[in-house]
């Protein structure tokens, strides 16, 4: 599927907070994941396939199930089943090296542990006293984007799993006092219709951010979505050509925002702001007021400054809070930050 044309990312009408809300992850990847609610057919997988199309090629050694650089982790290849290339690292040799754009890993409604998080081999490890690893998901969604549709509907402990490796950053699997671990570092892309039910409020928590999301209601948008799509699927190379330098500006914001990112600094007095709306929003713990930090951050790298302004934190709360904010039974999820848009 990698010589596939993707729909451009800037093609897409409408969706202004949901499409920020995808390159904020992507600008730092500790914002933990972004949860998208609402409809279907506004443009959610279309996004995010778009946004991984422009995003930088990356290395990875050839034939690698973990998405390794070389030398990233020498202690994983000793333990991986794929011989061709492990022990060619385990003892220093040249390897192969592939480059190619991030992937989009789909984790499917059905999936079990097992598939996600991967297996030990434990009939190897009796047998010759080795440990050996069959890896899932997490492994290859490792340096790159899992989507997962319809997450609720996923089993709580796997969407605990997911949360987990998105938030350390590695995947450790551990069967019959035998255990592994892998680098899992990844962007998590969530999506729901809360008319199929909600997450419980715990596993809503662990998401960094999350968007609501509609179809478009003015007309004249309506019409635009339909002839960009049409125009696309009529003649997709002329009309990527035609968006092609809006992409190219796309791609070059977000890579001067990755590497401007770890150098903005927050004053103490919004450290103040952040944490004076945290406390009026009612959250529980501390980590809404990390992530609006972090999500302030990477807005003001986004916009080209090395210092985060109150205008920052007003976006960063309207991604970060409603879903943390403390509800009684039965009341509604307090209501998302919302970007109106329909599939493009």
């Amino acid at each position: 599927m990698e010589g596939r044309i993707v729909y451009p990312f800037s093609a897409i009408v409408g969706q202004e907070m949901m499409k920020l809300a995808l390159i904020l992850n992507i600008i730092d990847s500790r914002i933990s994941g972004v949860l998208i609610r609402g409809e279907k057919g506004t443009a959610k997988s279309t996004a995010v396939r778009a946004l991984a199309d422009i995003l930088p090629v990356i290395e990875v050694v050839s034939g690698c199930p973990f998405q390794l650089l070389p030398g990233e982790e020498r202690e994983v290849c000793r333990h991986c089943g794929n011989r061709d290339c492990s022990e060619r690292i385990v003892s220093g040799k040249p390897v192969e090296v592939t480059r190619r754009k991030v992937r989009v890993v789909d984790l499917p409604v059905g999936a079990t542990e097992d598939r996600v998080v991967g297996t030990m081999d434990l009939e190897h490890a009796l047998k010759k006293g080795e440990k050996r690893f069959e890896p899932g998901i997490l492994a290859a969604a490792h340096r790159g984007i899992l989507y997962v549709d319809e997450i609720n509907l996923l089993d709580d402990h796997v969407v605990d799993v997911l949360l987990d490796s998105a938030a350390m950053g590695i995947n450790t699997v551990e069967r019959e006092g035998v255990s592994f671990t892998h680098p899992a570092r990844f962007t998590l892309v969530g999506t729901m219709n809360p008319e199929e039910g909600e997450l419980r409020p715990q596993l809503l928590d662990r998401f960094g951010l999350c968007v609501g999301i509609e179809g478009i209601r003015n007309s004249s948008e309506r019409v635009e979505v339909m002839e960009r799509r049409i125009a696309f699927e009529d003649d997709p190379d002329g009309f990527c050509l035609k968006w092609k330098e809006e992409s190219a500006k796309t791609a070059e914001r977000i890579r001067q925002a990755v590497s401007l990112c770890p150098r903005v600094k927050a004053g103490r007095d919004r450290l103040f702001s952040i944490a004076r709306r945290c406390v009026e929003a009612g959250v529980d713990g501390h980590r809404a007021d990390i992530i609006t930090l972090k999500t302030a951050r990477a807005l003001a790298a986004w916009n080209g400054r090395g210092e985060v302004t109150e205008e920052d934190i007003d976006v960063a709360a309207q991604l970060a809070l409603p879903h943390r904010m403390r509800r009684l039974p039965f009341e509604e999820m307090g209501e998302p930050a919302r970007g109106r848009g329909a599939r493009a």
